[in-house]
């Protein structure tokens, strides 16, 4: 089926089941991995493992979208959008059961399958999106990040609680996001049987005229995208932990945690309009390290209200930080192809760099018994988020 014939189709009668089933898709998006971030002080005490180990639980998932994110829209070629999708779906559900089974390797098998399931969701739903509603994209993407985000956040929070029951566990608690998954999978099962191919460029020399790793603007985004994603999932990990040891229980971390997750909703929206009416994007780009590194101050404070401030600061970085990145993929290049590019290179090596960040931290907490390494550590970074930033902000596309 060609591209107009299925523009067409969806149209006239399957719009909304295709919605449904990219909003349930995008709530499995983020909620596999938000769950775990309140629960890593239980798991780790159950397993018996050290901070340095359970930091690579989040770091696993980076690492697969690193790798599979390049491979993802091949795959969609060959397959189809919505069979890739599918498949996509049907390896998250045995992650998501592997990773609940009590064990050390299986945590991490079935954690290592959320995050390969997760990178085709994360590079080809925005496709998917922009081939099916061509004339209300910023809507649509609006809404599954809106959804995304607002599950996430949800997982976080009731994470703990759940755990906390005694027919759940931690085990339960993470497997329970799996009935999500099976929606996801139940209601787009129709869209298989006539798969989308992506389109292939009919002049392919127009993809090679610009090398992306050999240009400044293209490393300075690849900077702001990989540090930005640190942050997030640095933070994800380990500020459960961080505000349990200043006094925090298990369930207001997991509450806090989700009121972070919760403060980047409102940005995804602000900042893509904000950023595609400014001449330069460079104030943006400043105020996000700033924000961060505000925000890291903050959880160095004893006051709750201060903590309180930094945790919404850190939300409104990491939203800003996410959405200017992907405001970057499009402003910084001239062609879809060139954008599709930098895309690439920075959600590769991007994602390489955010791996560092949860172990890194783990690694530092084990030595030094202290939080206060692993803050200056997230200083250093938001500065050079800063830097990047505003450099990345500058008015200007990548020349070939």
């Amino acid at each position: 089926m060609s591209l107009d014939d299925k523009t067409l189709k969806l149209q006239k009668n399957g719009g909304i089941f295709l919605l449904i089933g990219i909003l349930l898709i995008s709530a499995n998006l983020r909620a596999p991995l938000t769950s775990v971030g309140s629960l890593v002080p239980v798991i780790r005490d159950s397993l018996g493992v050290s901070n340095s180990v359970i930091g690579t639980i989040t770091t696993v998932p980076l690492l697969a979208f690193a790798l599979i994110s390049p491979l993802a829209p091949k795959l969609a070629h060959r397959f189809g959008l919505e069979r890739t999708l599918f498949f996509s779906m049907i390896i998250l559900l045995i992650g998501t059961l592997l990773r609940s089974v009590t064990g050390v390797s299986t945590l991490f098998i079935g954690t290592a399958f959320i995050g390969i399931a997760i990178s085709f969701g994360n590079v080809l739903i925005p496709g998917l999106v922009k081939m099916s509603f061509p004339l209300r994209v910023g809507a649509v993407t609006g809404l599954y990040a809106v959804v995304m985000n607002i599950f996430g956040a949800l997982a976080s929070g009731v994470s703990v609680p759940l755990a906390n029951v005694d027919l759940f566990g931690w085990q339960g608690a993470l497997a329970i996001w799996g009935i999500i998954t099976v929606i996801a999978l139940f209601i787009w099962s129709p869209q298989i049987k006539q798969p989308t191919k992506l389109p292939v460029s009919e002049d392919n020399e127009e993809q090679k005229k610009t090398n992306m790793w050999g240009s400044f603007t293209a490393w300075q985004v690849t900077v702001f995208m990989g540090l930005q994603s640190l942050m997030f999932y640095t933070i994800l990990t380990w500020l459960p932990d961080i505000l349990q040891t200043s006094g925090y229980s298990e369930s207001e971390a997991g509450w806090l945690l989700s009121l972070q997750l919760f403060a980047i909703i409102p940005m995804t929206f602000i900042v893509p309009i904000i950023a595609g009416k400014m001449e330069n994007q460079k104030l943006l780009g400043a105020l996000t390290g700033i924000v961060f590194f505000l925000g890291v101050l903050g959880l160095m404070s004893s006051e709750w209200y201060i903590i309180l401030l930094a945790i919404i600061l850190l939300g409104i970085a990491c939203g800003t930080g996410f959405s200017l990145s992907m405001m970057f993929f499009t402003l910084r290049t001239k062609s879809v192809f060139e954008a599709a590019d930098l895309s690439g290179m920075a959600q590769s090596f991007g994602y390489l760099l955010a791996a560092l960040g949860p172990v890194m931290i783990g690694v530092l907490q084990d030595v030094f018994h202290s939080w206060t390494m692993p803050f200056i550590l997230l200083l250093i970074a938001s500065v050079i988020i800063g830097l990047a930033g505003t450099l990345a902000g500058k008015k200007k596309v990548i020349e070939s």
